[in-house]
């Protein structure tokens, strides 16, 4: 798959509402991004070892139970295409987030220059991952920050089918700020991206901007087994 039917797709999507839903809770879905048949080929290559640099068993690490690989440089060509195609289309909403939170760093328009920022800096790890859940299994709340370089935004794509491949293994968000703590569980069908803050976002005061510090998490599985894909922008250490 070439990029431009992914940014054919990318452009008929309305930005203007999922920054809104972003603003107003740090996360948007964006329905139906990968086809059944894209999911079921993700899925599938979790057993494909020869692609990833790396596999953690989560429970090694206190990170919750399940496990996850990373993928190695040169990425499959869908994963590339969707990193570099949904980057530009993020990018100018991590550049307000940044100025209205009062912080100095700015994005570039294009993936490419973003991964030469951190590549320089050493991190030279690619993120991209795919994590893979069974009975009883769950991921801790976290951030996934990696180096001193984070773009404040990634993209979690649910492949399996919720109550026909497995139940339970819900997606939940925290947010905790000076004021208030909120949980939010987010319902995703296969195909479904979920867009969502990496560490923190700005909201609104009554003078200027506070800051909300953000976690993301699993529920626990009941049945079956789930596979999600995360596209995360940054390079790690």
């Amino acid at each position: 798959m070439n990029l431009q039917p992914i940014d054919a797709a990318l452009s008929q999507r309305d930005w203007t509402d999922t920054a809104a839903a972003l603003d107003a809770h740090g996360s948007a879905v964006l329905p139906g991004l990968l086809t059944p048949g894209q999911c079921a080929d993700l899925a599938d290559a979790y057993l494909a070892d020869g692609r990833y640099r790396s596999r953690v068993v989560m429970a090694r690490h206190g990170f919750g139970r399940g496990e996850y690989k990373y993928f190695r440089y040169p990425l499959p060509d869908l994963l590339q295409d969707l990193r570099s195609a949904l980057y530009p289309c993020l990018a100018p909403i991590a550049n307000r987030w940044n100025q209205q939170m009062g912080i100095a760093v700015r994005y570039p328009e294009e993936h490419a220059a973003f991964l030469a920022r951190c590549h320089a800096a050493g991190q030279l790890r690619p993120t991209p991952l795919l994590l893979q859940y069974g009975p009883g299994d769950y991921n801790c709340l976290h951030q996934d920050l990696y180096g001193e370089h984070v773009f404040p935004l990634q993209v979690a794509v649910l492949l399996s089918r919720p109550g026909v491949d497995f139940t339970g293994g819900e997606f939940v968000m925290t947010e905790t700020g000076s004021r208030e703590q909120r949980a939010d569980v987010l319902p995703l069908q296969q195909g479904d991206a979920l867009v969502f803050t990496v560490n923190q976002r700005p909201v609104p005061r009554v003078r200027g901007w506070r800051k909300a510090a953000l976690r993301h998490g699993v529920s626990e599985l009941r049945t079956g087994r789930r596979h999600t894909l995360g596209i995360i922008f940054h390079d790690a250490l």
